[in-house]
């Protein structure tokens, strides 16, 4: 590997990182992901970012057909030797998992936003998704005030394009992966005793 950078979130090396460098790193507890060669580390993610994607998790999992997988993150999709994405959950066919990664795009990838990762997921890592051809892209919002999930979906054009946004008790519907019924406060209804 060659020297590193560190600018925000983004290591910058004097050349193209590969899946093998990424391999290479220590364990030091913060996520690490490559996109064209070039290394993401973002911190370990906060307790409510935490509960809300496993509370989805779990619902996903009751509903989820049996030749899909839900997983949650940090499960790698590597699909090529410059590229490892670490979605906060995916949903993949049970036929394309390996012990270790997911070599093709999943059927959904969904990101948690916080304010440490936040560009990233709504930029870097959505062109990365739909550059993949990940049909749908879920992020969700933990703001404690207005919870949000926001579905998008791979378009013709290669773009995302919004299917179904809902805040708080809105109700969220969708039909892909699968169809999923859910209101976004409940995502975080148990994070708060009672």
């Amino acid at each position: 590997m060659g020297k590193f950078h560190i600018l925000d979130h983004v290591v910058r090396s004097s050349e193209p990182l590969t899946v093998h460098d990424l391999d290479a790193l220590p364990d030091d507890g913060r996520r690490h992901e490559l996109v064209d060669g070039v290394l993401l580390v973002t911190p370990s993610p906060n307790w409510p970012h935490q509960g809300m994607g496993g509370a989805l998790g779990a619902l996903l999992h009751q509903s989820c057909p049996p030749d899909l997988r839900v997983l949650m993150g940090p499960f790698a999709i590597r699909p090529d030797l410059n590229n490892e994405l670490r979605p906060d959950l995916l949903v993949a066919r049970y036929a394309d998992l390996t012990p270790k990664n997911l070599p093709v795009a999943p059927v959904l990838a969904a990101e948690v936003l916080s304010r440490s990762t936040r560009l990233i997921d709504l930029n870097l890592k959505r062109a990365a998704f739909a550059r993949l051809g990940v049909p749908s892209f879920w992020l969700l919002d933990p703001e404690p005030a207005a919870p949000s999930i926001t579905a998008l979906e791979l378009g013709e054009d290669g773009e995302y394009h919004r299917k179904a946004c809902a805040t708080g008790d809105e109700e969220f519907v969708t039909e892909r992966p699968f169809p999923v019924r859910l209101r976004p406060a409940d995502l975080l209804a148990r994070l708060r005793p009672r």
